[in-house]
């Protein structure tokens, strides 16, 4: 499959709440269960979790969403899916995934959003999306990079819905 990406801006988190909700659409529209992950890299603050907010807002959950810093993981069942938002900045040096039962996650039918993916590199390089935001003060530039398991027909829908440079408000 060819690789392909788009960078879109916004200027505060209702913005990249929008892009997180068009995503969970993309993902999770196909005729195919999910049984795929996203990673999320970009420095603190950066909106990763505000990210996720969106994609969870846009399957009908209403709580409040937070970062699994502490936690590594918060699972939301959100029929007829399963979601699971990972956040590895705090997982301790040397002891990987691998070893915590984190296969049991990356199940058909779950999607799996991980936060700092760097830490297991080698683990998440098949992603169905690659998400990097960058920025500083409100203004988030939000690049996206199709993986190795996203089907071609979601990478058409996601460079159609959202345009190369768009910015979202």
């Amino acid at each position: 499959m060819n690789q392909h990406s788009i960078t879109l801006h916004t200027d505060g988190p209702v913005g990249t709440e929008a892009v997180g909700a068009f995503l969970a659409e993309l993902l999770l529209s196909e005729s195919q269960p999910p049984g795929r992950h996203v990673t999320l890299s970009g420095d603190l603050g950066a909106g990763k979790t505000t990210l996720v907010r969106g994609l969870l807002r846009a399957l009908g959950y209403p709580g409040a969403v937070k970062s699994p810093t502490f936690t590594l993981v918060e699972s939301y069942d959100l029929p007829p899916y399963e979601v699971h938002h990972f956040d590895l900045y705090r997982l301790p040096e040397g002891r990987p995934l691998a070893g915590i039962g984190f296969e049991d996650y990356l199940r058909p039918g779950a999607l799996c959003l991980i936060e700092w993916p760097e830490r297991e590199p080698r683990l998440f390089a098949p992603a169905a999306l690659r998400v990097r935001l960058t920025g500083s003060g409100e203004t988030r530039a939000i690049h996206i990079e199709s993986g190795a398991d996203l089907p071609q027909s979601v990478v058409q829908r996601l460079v159609e819905g959202l345009g190369g440079g768009q910015s979202i408000r």
